[in-house]
């Protein structure tokens, strides 16, 4: 039950073929094409490194890289050796990765930009450089050797924050990834001759597990950008079959001059995820190319959920059916399932669905029910015939440009600012991100300068969770609990990023 096992099955016929390709001279990551033997290789060769390195089965190897093919190469090495592969945003401060190796207790850590020779702040023994571990990696004979898994055996640990501001470790199971590629590889139709180009960040579910995973089964080759930048999509979609993207893709796309149909010939199929995609976006780009993006809905714990049909009608503003073996059901503030149609809490329960939170079972039993269906904490509506409709989220999640904001995390380091009495950070609409963050704070004496709020938030968080519009009230309004009324702010200020 390796995911690697099937991975390499697949590999088999296409040993030869391109791979993973490097693409994007304006962004300097141009380099020959790596084909799946080369692939297959480099993953032997990490595993004897990280083998030589005291990694045994079920050993966590946190990775914190920009991305490069040879963090690929390393995914593929750590499940190959049995390891359990912890990826973190590269936005990550220093605070922040210290909480993540202290939590996952990790036998490696690696980090640092390929072609830097940088492991980056962290001097602690079990630091390593990509590039220092690469180069003693192609030291070593190949190990192909493939560690025997089982399905309920740990694949990875993925860190999505709550709204408690603490962050859980995601436990991601070779069974859970290995049926969800395989039902998306199914469902979405990959067909010899595919070819994939990817722009996403492969440090969370989106661009390494959905996107890699399902161009891997297909032995597919893949473009491989080292980030989104509009002008060499456009210029490089010609050449691809697939693009799966967060919708500040196709916001961008769409505000490319004269882009439209024919720079979509070759495509058939565009997803959207890791955020809602608006209607107005949706119906621009049908507008625009013929092509209906195809939206679908997921999540840490679970991979992918649900899925607009690829054959049938793909209705803007729903997400779709749920995946092959995947049950879902929308409840109320009773627990029973509501009528079809009416909005509740969505449960779901699959095989793709992670056992819990690492080292925190009291969590995990707080969000699972008595038979099996966890609690996403989003508000939707399950019609008749299965069709799942996002309306909200039960927690005040943030999603700027398809990356998680916990407004607690953020509330928190703005409350430790001096002159600073509260805060509350909401997310409000905006044209190119989808939300943007802001924050409400409250003053001790006077409103504190925005340039020093920012000094202070960057000294601790990713600039992507940073708020860029700040409002100083008396008061933040409360129910009668005491609690912050967040949906009184969201309506008050909606309008923060218009104009």
């Amino acid at each position: 039950m390796n995911l690697f096992a099937l991975l390499s099955e697949r590999f088999e016929a296409a040993l030869d073929c391109p791979g993973v390709v490097p693409v994007g001279a304006a962004a300097g990551a141009s380099g020959p094409a790596w084909t799946y033997r080369d692939l297959d290789d480099a993953s032997a060769r990490f595993s004897a490194a990280l083998r030589g390195r005291g990694v045994e089965p079920g050993d966590r190897v946190l990775v914190q890289v920009p991305k490069s093919v040879e963090a690929v190469a390393l995914y593929l090495g750590v499940l190959r050796c049995g390891g359990v592969y912890v990826p973190l945003n590269t936005a990550y401060t220093e605070r922040e990765v210290a909480f993540f190796v202290s939590d996952a207790s990790p036998r490696v850590v690696v980090r640092g930009a390929a072609g830097s020779g940088d492991p980056g702040a962290d001097a602690e023994p079990r630091s390593v450089g990509i590039d220092a571990l690469w180069e003693e990696a192609r030291s070593l004979d190949p190990d192909p050797a493939v560690e025997p898994r089982r399905g309920d055996d740990l694949a990875a640990i993925c860190y999505t924050s709550g709204t408690t501001g603490r962050s859980k470790g995601a436990m991601i199971t070779h069974g859970n990834l290995t049926s969800n590629a395989l039902a998306l590889h199914e469902i979405w139709g990959f067909e010899p001759g595919d070819v994939l180009l990817h722009a996403l960040p492969i440090f969370h579910v989106h661009g390494l597990f959905v996107a890699l995973h399902t161009a891997f089964l297909n032995a597919s080759k893949v473009l491989f950008l080292p980030a989104f930048d509009a002008a060499e999509v456009r210029h490089l979609l010609p050449e691809a079959t697939v693009l799966m993207g967060v919708p500040t893709f196709y916001s961008r796309l769409l505000a490319e001059p004269g882009f439209g149909s024919a720079d979509c010939e070759s495509i058939r199929l565009f997803v959207s995820g890791s955020a809602p995609l608006t209607e107005a976006v949706w119906g621009d780009f049908e507008a625009r190319t013929g092509h209906r993006i195809l939206e679908r809905y997921g999540m840490t714990e679970a991979g992918m959920i649900t899925s607009n049909p690829l054959l049938g009608e793909r209705v803007a503003g729903t997400v779709g059916f749920p995946l092959p073996g995947v049950e879902v059901r929308a409840v109320g503030e009773d627990g029973i399932e509501v009528a079809a149609g009416e909005v509740g809490t969505l449960e779901i329960r699959g095989p793709n669905l992670f056992p819990g939170y690492w080292g925190l079972p009291e969590k995990t039993a707080e969000e699972m029910r008595d038979d099996g269906f966890f609690v996403t904490g989003d508000l939707a509506s399950v019609d008749g015939e299965g069709r799942v409709t996002l309306v909200g989220r039960g927690k005040d999640l943030v999603i700027a440009g398809g990356f998680n904001v916990y407004p607690k995390e953020v509330e928190d380091r703005l409350n430790e600012v001096p002159g600073v009495a509260e805060s509350a950070v909401i997310g409000a609409p905006h044209a190119d991100l989808g939300e943007g963050v802001v924050a409400v704070l409250v003053a001790e004496d006077s409103p504190v300068e925005d340039d020093t709020l920012r000094a202070a938030l960057g000294a601790g968080l990713a600039r992507y969770k940073h708020p860029r519009r700040f409002y100083w009230v008396g008061d933040l309004p409360r129910n009668a609990m005491g609690k912050v009324q967040k949906n009184v702010l969201r309506e008050r200020y909606r309008d923060a990023y218009c104009g």
